[in-house]
């Protein structure tokens, strides 16, 4: 966790919140432990050690992991701090750990003078050097992501790092077509920033950093939110959020869209992405554009928020172009996540011979949980929705159902549980283990059931908890078949804990921590928790499933298992996968768009998994124009095997972008339909009963180890 990701990831909300650079600079001698801070430590430690579902003692291999941690989140790209500065912090190695049980967070403060110290010197480096000339005909890389190289050893090498990260900054402002007195505006803007918003960071902000190293050291998903994190994070909570509906984090300087909400301005507007990098901000349809490469995550998320239908812009790198690649613009309103956007929807797939499939899309897990408690019967939620939209398929005469879950994070575990109701008559569906190792048994809610016949659950690696509640249960049954690729793999449960319960005769506030208390285990007795939900038939989309999810997360916990609950398989003819595999193998391989899919995809991978660029400027250009060009030939036969028109030479992409919206939604069409392919030769191999594919019950239980 970096310091830049204080609050980790944010939904945006309604209020406006001034500008952090209105804030005044924080001198050395405030960047001091309060009293309320030692409080809190006492209360976040004694939760930890008594509550939390991962039983890590506070000892010194702890203490080592917090050092590495905290010095990790002040300089994730390590540009700042000297090998030097390094060593001397090496005293802390073995004492954080005291340190923290004596309520003493002195350390955390003591490194972050030094650090304040080094971005002073770099910034003020850096800006001297904009009045320098710079000349691009050298060949020299600069690598721009130094996280797994070694701390510089010097003050030239560091001097020359910082050399290389100016001139590549000139360079990517100029290929912009920024003119000389531009460039330099702007640069120097951003640099002074970088400057500013350090000296900004108070001692609340020191606090929350060290303690965050501290929780996060344990497991990713532990956390401590300081009163002004606590604050956006209600506004992350409510039902009907103002704003552009995505969820950011911070990562190398950069702003990144780590979730699109359905049913905002941002989903609705088609044009960003998961991954996309928000580089500039402007307010309304004019104002300028804020640079904001290099901002704290809490100031850029100060600087997007505003009133309800206020307009903003925001410049962005596309997360398909590269870490250097041209940037875009869009127009948003700010507004309410619309509820009905979030919706399950329903269509159909017609095959040969009359063959229809029905479809469920299903974005997340919802409920309308005030008009449920108000005991409103007709309140909104997904089994109430998926029912009706189950019948709605019924009477078109489907053979078979895909339920859709790909890029559905989760939501409520009562919907995960009644959902998977309507596909089961009765039983198990998922098992929680606490702290104390107990573990309890969570059942269908309505015995009966909805749907019998044929089903497919389709899933991508951004499934997750609730959504691998579901599918795990529908493979544990035996109920359907699962395809796409492995899912995130949450499977741990958190709570949200007021610091303030434990503190008396103080009007202090001590914000509140999340942590973890337990994990979900499927019914079969693994967990989803890092591994996921293992399709049975795996997407060759799904390439290095290891970076992505729990699997990309250095501290998560790992895969675990109980004892298996007693349930009832049904009769999916998981005997007959392997060839409903082989025929699916063999018609993608003559299938042109799910290849254009594929080539598409390993091309975007490999854009993004560069970690330096070149600072010659006609291989840049060079670099750049192969880059646009193998992206407009890979788009151009998507249109072309989709009925559209070839984008022509020399013209802006962005011309066509309401083509290449009905591009994207043709892409995702290629897998949706590809699992209805799949699901219609399980109903027909061997001239295979409809019949074998519903939920017939065998005559006896029998417990499966699914593991």
């Amino acid at each position: 966790m970096t310091i830049n990701r204080i609050l980790c990831c944010l939904v945006l909300g309604l209020l406006f919140h001034g500008l952090y650079a209105d804030i005044p600079s924080v001198s050395d001698d405030s960047l001091v432990s309060a009293e309320r801070h030692r409080r809190t430590t006492e209360i976040i430690t004694h939760i930890i050690s008594s509550y939390h579902y991962k039983n890590k003692p506070l000892d010194d291999a702890l203490s080592s992991a917090i050092l590495d941690r905290y010095l990790d989140s002040l300089d994730p790209n390590r540009s700042y701090f000297l090998a030097s500065d390094i060593r001397t912090f090496e005293k802390y190695r073995n004492t954080l750990d005291d340190a923290l049980d004596k309520q003493d967070i002195t350390p955390a403060f003591e490194i972050f003078r030094i650090y304040r110290k080094r971005v002073d010197e770099r910034v003020t480096f850096s800006v001297n050097l904009l009045e320098e000339d710079f000349y691009f005909n050298k060949d020299e890389d600069y690598i721009f992501d130094r996280r797994d190289l070694a701390w510089p050893a010097t003050d030239a090498e560091m001097n020359d790092i910082w050399r290389q990260r100016v001139k590549n900054d000139i360079l990517n402002l100029i290929l912009a077509n920024k003119k000389q007195d531009e460039y330099k505006s702007t640069l120097h803007k951003r640099y002074e920033r970088i400057r500013t918003s350090t000296y900004q960071l108070d001692a609340n902000d020191i606090f929350q950093t060290f303690i965050n190293a501290y929780t996060t050291s344990i497991e990713p998903h532990t956390a401590y939110f300081s009163p002004r994190t606590s604050e956006n994070f209600d506004i992350s909570m409510r039902l009907s959020l103002e704003g552009i509906g995505a969820v950011l984090s911070s990562d190398n300087d950069y702003t990144v869209i780590q979730q699109i909400i359905p049913g905002g301005p941002a989903d609705l507007s088609k044009q960003l992405h998961k991954d996309d990098k928000i580089v500039g901000v402007a307010q309304g349809e004019t104002g300028e554009i804020v640079d904001v490469i290099g901002w704290r995550l809490d100031d850029v998320v100060d600087l997007i928020r505003g009133p309800k239908d206020t307009v903003l812009r925001l410049e962005f790198l596309p997360k398909d172009v590269g870490p250097e690649g041209p940037h875009r613009i869009v127009t948003l309103v700010r507004n309410k996540i619309k509820l009905e956007e979030q919706a399950a929807k329903s269509s159909i797939i017609d095959l040969d011979d009359n063959n229809r499939i029905g479809v469920i899309k299903l974005p997340t897990f919802y409920v309308d949980f005030a008009a449920q408690s108000k005991g409103d019967k007709d309140y909104k939620s997904t089994t109430h929705d998926v029912r009706k939209l189950i019948r709605d398929l019924q009477k078109e005469n489907i053979k078979g159902m895909v339920m859709d879950l790909r890029g559905n994070g989760g939501g409520s575990l009562s919907e995960a549980l009644e959902l998977t109701g309507l596909f089961i008559e009765e039983g198990p569906i998922v098992q929680t283990r606490d702290s104390s190792s107990l573990v309890e048994i969570n059942y269908d809610p309505d015995p009966g059931i909805e749907y019998n016949g044929p089903l497919a659950v389709l899933v991508d690696r951004n499934s997750a908890s609730a959504s691998e509640i579901f599918a795990g249960a529908i493979q544990d049954y035996q109920r359907g078949i699962v395809i796409g690729e492995p899912t995130f793999g949450k499977g741990t449960v958190q709570n949200i804990v007021d610091l303030n319960r434990f503190v008396r005769n103080s009007e202090d506030d001590h914000g509140r921590l999340k942590t973890t208390i337990a994990q979900f285990f499927r019914i079969s007795g693994g967990s989803n928790q890092f591994k996921g939900v293992v399709p049975d038939i795996i997407f060759p989309t799904a390439k290095d499933t290891s970076k992505y999810g729990e699997r990309s997360l250095d501290n998560a916990l790992p895969w675990d298992q109980v004892k298996p609950a007693e349930y009832v398989k049904v009769n999916a003819p998981v005997d007959k996968f392997p060839l409903a595999y082989d025929k699916h193998r063999a018609r993608i391989k003559t299938d042109r768009a799910f290849q254009l899919l594929l080539e598409e995809r390993n091309f975007i991978e490999a854009a993004n998994e560069r970690k330096s660029l070149s600072l010659l400027q006609s291989k840049r250009e060079d670099e750049r124009d192969q880059l646009a060009r193998t992206k407009r030939n890979l788009q151009n036969e998507i249109r072309l095997a989709q009925g559209l028109q070839p984008i022509p030479e020399n013209t802006d992409m962005e011309e066509f972008e309401t083509d290449n919206e009905e591009i994207d939604e043709m892409k995702n069409d290629i897998l949706l339909n590809e699992t209805a392919n799949i699901l219609y030769d399980l109903m027909n191999i061997g001239r295979m009963e409809t019949r074998e594919l519903q939920a017939i019950q065998q005559d006896k239980p029998e417990a499966i180890n699914n593991l």
